[in-house]
């Protein structure tokens, strides 16, 4: 869809951090020139991940001392920008001004081996525009994130939108995005049951989603909270069954008494699960990943995305053995999320379930606040409008 565009204006507002602990401080800067084959995006919203409060706070402080991994101060953050192309570039093809793009923030070097053979993502220097990453020179290059105005993006980081998406579901691509990178390596669809560990948290909830546009075809999740385990259970109920966890005790649990265990036989005829989607925070213990990894079936393939923190204590013994597959997935490409757009379109990928709660950039600060208190899982789906500064 193309949208009639006002004229470019010098300058654009942007929410920047300028020291580590502080809040976020409203600028007038000038607004950035797209480069030869670079775009200029007017941001229309942009997502906020629920770990962005953590991030710009002391997080790298304290737990990732390198330097390399955070942006220059006073840094731009905004990692799920959706918005109309305003300009191109004097060599870009493909893209018109006026079209309605979400801009996929993960950047690479262009030229290494992982980048030339279409691996992006495993590219040494892998980095998040808006939010941080491996190299210190890529921030440079395009340090606007999607808390302002207008940023600058590669034209080829961008994900066309249908009409049907609105900009706030646009804005959970990142997370939709990262559960079906993930999805995509376990294969899968019809036929396939899957477990999805964490399934009513922000990252639950978006590969279940995905789950179901991608035709599992039953869905087996766990979490704490019983009412959001309904929530979840009620977009599908014959094909998403919830099972409520409790704390057990560390090590490799029994599949003789293990409740979650006994329950994913229950459910897969006593066989256990096709897959296994890990989306616990990092601060999850290890334990509650380990037991989810042993609903597994024999040759079950896992996939962890939510990056618990805490060492895995794992039986390698077993995992050869029974031809288990663990993997770690970060992100996703582009054509993925051409993918996912389409899907979207097609109606099979259903992103009416999330409740957006869209604020002014001004608010920015308290609505980081108000994330870390929400009771809504990951229904809550929270955006910033960088056009409300006031």
């Amino acid at each position: 869809m193309n949208t009639t565009l006002a004229p470019v204006p010098e300058t654009m507002v942007a929410a920047r951090l300028h020291a580590i602990g502080e809040p976020l401080k409203l600028d007038r800067i000038p607004v950035p020139k797209p480069r030869a084959f670079d775009v200029l995006v007017q941001v229309t919203a942009c997502g906020i991940v629920p770990n962005m409060r953590r991030v710009i706070g002391n997080f790298f402080g304290t737990q990732m001392p390198d330097a390399k991994l955070f942006p220059n101060l006073p840094a731009i953050f905004g990692l799920d920008p959706v918005g109309v192309v305003a300009e191109v570039g004097e060599f870009v093809t493909g893209v018109k001004a006026g079209e309605r793009v979400y801009v996929n923030p993960a950047r690479s070097c262009g030229s290494c081996r992982m980048c030339r053979t279409g691996r992006s993502i495993d590219c040494p220097v892998f980095t998040f525009q808006g939010y941080f990453g491996r190299s210190r020179e890529l921030m440079q290059a395009y340090p606007y994130g999607g808390f302002s105005q207008y940023i600058t993006a590669p034209s080829n980081s961008l994900v066309k939108l249908p009409a049907s998406v609105k900009d706030e579901e646009a804005g959970r691509l990142g997370y939709l995005g990262t559960a079906y990178g993930a999805m995509k390596r376990i294969h899968i669809g019809p036929g396939e049951v899957i477990l999805i560990n964490g399934i009513s948290g922000t990252l639950g909830l978006c590969a279940t989603l995905i789950a179901l546009a991608m035709g599992a075809t039953k869905i087996l999740g766990t979490g704490r909270n019983v009412e959001l385990l309904e929530r979840v259970k009620a977009i599908a109920p014959h094909r998403i069954f919830v099972h409520a966890v409790k704390d057990m005790p560390d090590g490799t649990p029994d599949p003789l008494t293990d409740p979650l265990l006994l329950w994913a036989r229950e459910q897969t005829g006593g066989w256990g699960v096709d897959g296994m989607i890990d989306c616990l925070p990092p601060g999850a213990p290890a334990s509650t990943m380990l037991r989810a990894l042993h609903t597994l079936r024999r040759g079950g393939m896992a996939v962890n995305v939510g990056a618990v923190s805490q060492t895995l204590p794992l039986n390698a013994f077993w995992l050869c053995a029974n031809r288990i597959a663990l993997e770690g997935s970060v992100w996703f490409s582009t054509a993925e999320g051409e993918e996912m757009a389409a899907m979207a379109a097609a109606g099979s990928l259903d992103l009416t379930v999330f409740n957006h709660r869209r604020a002014p950039m001004s608010k920015i600060d308290e609505v980081l606040e108000q994330m870390s208190s929400s009771k809504d899982g990951g229904f809550a789906n929270y955006v910033i409008d960088p056009a409300q500064v006031d």
